[in-house]
């Protein structure tokens, strides 16, 4: 399967065209709730190139630290050859280091112009989980993230050259990457559908806590079939961050409601 194609010398990958489309998908989408919020639109536009360069410089370093099998080195060859952290072409991000990055990038510009951090997440979440759903098919033409072997109607073939170890003898894979991307989809919906019925009873953070509960525990379970998984010190790296995370986006969000709660309570009667 072709991963790209040559402009003259210079090859362009795939990869890199569906990343680019998820972002913009999510500026878009980020503008339209941004306008149905009636905030200026403008500040999105400002926004991307800081989220852009800390997400991708999260990514990588993710990538960098945590390094799935299917890549075939560990973090001691960035060490060694460092200017191969710096190559981007044919993958190696991960998104949780884009979602870190792209978080201290969005908490850095909303202090710098006064905002608020917990709003401009929200705004910025549905978004993000539509470019991860986007994105994921990256991983479909670099023929990586799949799960087991399958012979199910929807599992994807992959070539020989890119089976992992012990699996040269199948062709036919789960394909991981669509469940992944599939699970971004329902969360984007999810997300919008809870920020524009119950907008007005939300607490700021409410939607950004939210889909760091949806979105990990997606990818918990995911990991389970992973057939690369990320190990650092014989543990499962990105799998244990997704339960850090999604219990601290629980636990975030029931501490957001009880204030919503008790500001309520707090609140004078009307006599009529």
């Amino acid at each position: 399967m072709p991963d790209g194609f040559y402009i003259g010398p210079l090859k362009i990958y795939f990869y890199g065209i569906i990343i680019m489309l998820g972002v913009l998908a999510a500026v878009w989408i980020s503008i339209k709730e941004t306008e149905r919020r009636k905030l200026d639109p403008e500040f999105v536009w400002d926004m991307v190139p800081w989220l852009l360069i800390l997400g991708i410089i999260g990514a990588r370093l993710w990538h960098v630290f945590t390094p799935s099998k299917s890549m075939g080195v560990g973090p001691e060859y960035y060490f060694s050859h460092p200017l191969e952290i710096l190559n981007t072409r044919q993958g190696g991000l991960g998104i949780p280091g884009a979602v870190i990055g792209g978080a201290i990038a969005l908490i850095i510009y909303t202090k710098r112009k006064k905002l608020n951090f917990l709003t401009w997440a929200d705004i910025i979440a549905p978004g993000l989980a539509l470019a991860q759903a986007i994105g994921r098919w990256g991983n479909f033409f670099n023929q990586e993230l799949y799960g087991p072997p399958s012979s199910l109607p929807w599992a994807i073939t992959i070539d020989p050259a890119h089976r992992l170890h012990g699996y040269e003898g199948f062709s036919t894979f789960h394909p991981m990457f669509l469940y992944e991307s599939l699970w971004n989809l329902f969360n984007f919906f999810l997300l919008l559908y809870l920020s524009r019925t119950y907008g007005e009873r939300l607490r700021p953070g409410d939607t950004f806590w939210v889909y760091l509960i949806v979105y990990p525990v997606g990818r918990f379970l995911l990991e389970f079939i992973r057939l690369d998984p990320s190990f650092v010190g014989g543990v499962n790296a990105n799998q244990v961050t997704m339960a850090v995370v999604a219990i601290f986006g629980a636990v975030m969000l029931i501490v957001n409601r009880l204030r919503s709660n008790n500001q309520n309570l707090d609140k004078p009667a009307v006599s009529e």
